[in-house]
């Protein structure tokens, strides 16, 4: 394995927050949950630019978002959902998948409240709580939607 991507698996816990794979890319919550459900979209491949994909990543990305969003929804009822692409602290491609709520949520005995709604988005800089994130991530595996 691409130590780049050892790297980044690594920070984002990729492999304990694990929800969803498929060939070319993992699904899984991110640490530092901002909103509910807030989670990372990642190549298994290490690229540093969305236009190096293959077309085989490309379809299965595709795929990936479908399921993501359908799961989502069916989980947590977001209202909009945003994607950001940002790469500045870790090359490595990736997408922040950030559910939008317009009201309170509530899971797990804990309310969600997204900050910055409507405007862009209020990212937490602390990770959430380890027992939490595996409820969270327990819920979505629940709902998973694959056709």
């Amino acid at each position: 394995m691409d130590n780049r991507i050892g790297s980044f698996m690594s920070k984002f816990n990729t492999q304990e927050l694990n929800i969803y794979e498929n060939y070319s890319w993992t699904w899984s919550l991110n640490p530092q949950h901002n909103t509910l459900g807030a989670s990372i979209l990642s190549g298994k491949r290490f690229n540093e630019k969305f236009s190096d994909i293959t077309e085989k990543e490309g379809v299965e990305f595709m795929e990936m978002i479908r399921i993501i969003e359908s799961t989502i929804n069916k989980s947590f009822n977001y209202d909009k959902i945003n994607y950001l692409m940002l790469m500045m602290i870790d090359p490595h491609l990736h997408f922040h998948v950030i559910p939008r709520y317009k009201t309170l949520r509530l899971f797990a005995g804990d309310k969600w409240t997204d900050h910055g709604w409507p405007t862009m988005p209020k990212f937490s800089l602390e990770d959430t709580d380890l027992v939490i994130l595996r409820e969270i991530r327990d819920e979505l595996r629940k709902n998973l939607m694959i056709k």
